[in-house]
């Protein structure tokens, strides 16, 4: 999916947001201090929230919010498929248990040295 929605994507998302503006804090100088540059969007359906306050233009926001709501929404609506359970063959289950015992076999020749 590209980063920018769609335009047809862009305008249902429109219709089915809640759009608030907010006064945005932190650096940036006067205009943003001053002005509701900060952008919330609210997905109703979905109830997914983002905001965007990295700019000083509220239309940048606005821009940044729906490429952020339209990544949450693809995020959620992604299904993982399900994995499908194998067995080890015979042969693999007799190759693991040698494997073993050779391992248990070097493991043993570990042991204290006895004086006799």
């Amino acid at each position: 999916m590209s980063a920018q929605p769609a335009d047809s994507e862009r305008a249902a998302l429109e219709r089915e947001s809640e759009v608030t503006f907010f006064i945005a804090s932190g650096p940036g100088g006067q205009h943003r201090n001053r002005n509701a540059t900060g952008v919330r969007l609210l997905h109703r359906p979905s109830g997914i929230v983002v905001t965007a306050t990295e700019r000083r233009s509220q239309a940048a926001n606005l821009d940044a919010a729906f490429e952020r709501l339209a990544r949450r929404l693809a995020a959620a609506n992604k299904t993982d498929t399900p994995r499908i359970a194998t067995r080890p063959s015979r042969a693999a289950r007799a190759e693991r248990l040698a494997a073993k015992r050779r391992r248990a076999a070097i493991r043993a020749l570990r042991g204290r040295v006895r004086d006799e």
